[in-house]
């Protein structure tokens, strides 16, 4: 740790300076964390019963109580203030540098909401989630971010580099450049090989049969993110939830409904999130990073699936949140609740027209008493609260697609219930809704299978259907057609 001790002789000025508004670089969650036994003496930063300058007087009372009981001869310079910081030679850390005041300053005076090194940031995070270290420099120069590269003496490798935005350059013209590993820790050259894929992989992945796929792999990969974090393997979970920062940007990318704004500002949030003291183990997490890079490429956005993905998104931004306040990531686990906050408002703008899309097209009463029975019959425990849901009636459609697509509803139904727990689950029937809208087709991959195996290729299509095509025939209506 790096001390900077200074003595004064005026605890009031030092109680506002710390605990004060200022003009620029004001200090952020400012509380008391540790003091002697003095009771009734107030936190200015957590008291919100009184005004600050009550509270302020309050505590400057109880600190220099001793000296006014000198009277008068209070001593001088009897203030010691120390503050901290890591030095440069700490273990490694929980957090991306901060712009400084000149920085902040200087984006103003151009009219920028951000300053270049937090934009620089930005931009360095949603490239790296989907290019390779080959491609990770182009992109960024077609951005129009200058890059500039370290190469080794020896070797002729890039052993380091450094990114400029566009127009931003200091009193002599020259650019303002940022190292990557100060932009942030996890951005340097050897962090980003950790995560980026085998370099000898091409960069595009084949054109997958089904168009769904992409959304659907990333869907099974968050919910492997999930059982990681409970796992108890910490290394592996930090592995995961870097790899979920990178999976966040690429599904706003992939997004093109109303609620994309959300899910680029979950995507932002959660940067703080993705980082901790605990070094990650990247290797565990490549499944994630593959179907996060496969939605780079998706042709299509399939509305329910979709939608089955940002709600796995919503879960495992609360489980993180969780993950990190159980290990004492204060700011980690703030972040991660920012993140859960945007993606709950997003998945909230884009369920309600498909939730009551699907009620509109719920099966006849017989139907719906057979498909009760069979809910009875294999979640008996959580059967009542199913059946109340306010989305039961779009589950019975989602269940008679299921059964069209040649799904058993009842082991359907049994498999899917047992995929995580739902006694904690508000809605279990919108949850079991997204966890069979996630299954494949069966019927379409037999015929897929068949098809292939005599030379001719098909197209698998998804289990449900987007919430804006045409009403399907349900299973009854189609006997009686045939």
């Amino acid at each position: 740790m790096v001390p900077d001790v200074s003595t004064g002789s005026d605890s009031r000025g030092l109680i506002v300076y710390l605990f004060g508004p200022g003009r620029r670089d004001e200090h952020t969650d400012s509380h008391i964390v540790a003091a002697w036994d003095m009771a009734g003496a107030p936190d200015p930063g957590r008291d919100p019963a009184a005004t600050y300058s009550q509270l302020a007087k309050r505590l400057d009372h109880h600190v220099d109580l001793r000296t006014r009981e000198l009277g008068g001869k209070k001593p001088p310079q009897h203030v010691w203030h120390c503050p901290v910081r890591t030095a440069p030679g700490d273990r490694y850390l929980t957090a991306p540098r901060t712009p400084t005041g000149a920085e902040r300053a200087k984006a103003e005076r151009q009219g920028q909401a951000v300053t270049a090194r937090q934009w620089l940031r930005e931009q360095a995070y949603a490239v790296a989630a989907v290019h390779n270290e080959a491609d990770y420099f182009t992109v960024l120069q077609s951005l129009g971010i200058k890059v500039k590269t370290r190469l080794g003496p020896e070797t002729g490798d890039v052993i380091g580099y450094s990114l400029a935005a566009p127009g931003d350059t200091n009193a002599a013209g020259e650019p303002v450049w940022y190292g990557g590993s100060k932009l942030a820790p996890d951005l340097s050259i050897n962090r980003l090989r950790e995560r980026l894929p085998d370099q000898e992989v091409a960069d595009r992945p084949q054109d997958a049969a089904d168009p769904a796929e992409p959304w659907r792999n990333a869907t099974t990969a968050i919910h492997t993110a999930h059982s990681v974090l409970d796992s108890g393997d910490d290394a592996a979970a930090q592995g995961y939830l870097a790899a979920f920062g990178d999976a966040l940007y690429n599904i706003a990318s992939a997004t093109t409904s109303p609620h994309r704004a959300e899910l680029r500002a979950a995507a932002k949030a959660f940067n703080r999130a993705r980082r901790s003291a605990i070094r990650a183990d990247h290797q565990g997490a490549t499944a994630l990073r593959k179907a996060a890079k496969e939605l780079a490429y998706a042709s299509s956005e399939p509305g329910g699936l979709a939608i089955a993905l940002l709600f796995t998104t919503v879960h495992l931004a609360r489980a993180a949140a969780k993950w990190h306040e159980q290990r004492g990531h204060e700011q980690q686990a703030a972040a991660a609740e920012e993140a859960f906050r945007h993606l709950q408002a997003g998945y909230q703008q884009a369920t309600s027209p498909v939730l009551a899309d699907l009620a509109r097209r719920a099966p006849r009463a017989a139907t719906a008493r057979r498909f009760e029975q069979d809910v009875r019959a294999t979640l008996p425990n959580h059967a009542d609260r199913i059946l109340t849901d306010p989305a039961w009636a779009a589950l019975t459609t989602t269940l008679a697609y299921a059964e069209t697509a040649g799904h058993n509803p009842r082991r359907l139904l049994a498999e899917v219930g047992s995929e995580r727990e739902l006694n904690s689950v508000e809605h279990p029937a919108e949850v079991l809704n997204w966890r069979i809208t996630a299954q494949p087709n069966k019927r379409a991959q037999a015929a897929r299978g068949r098809r292939t195996t005599s030379g001719a290729s098909s197209a698998t299509a998804t289990l449900h259907p987007p919430a804006t095509s045409p009403m399907a025939m349900r299973p009854e209506e189609r006997g009686r057609h045939r």
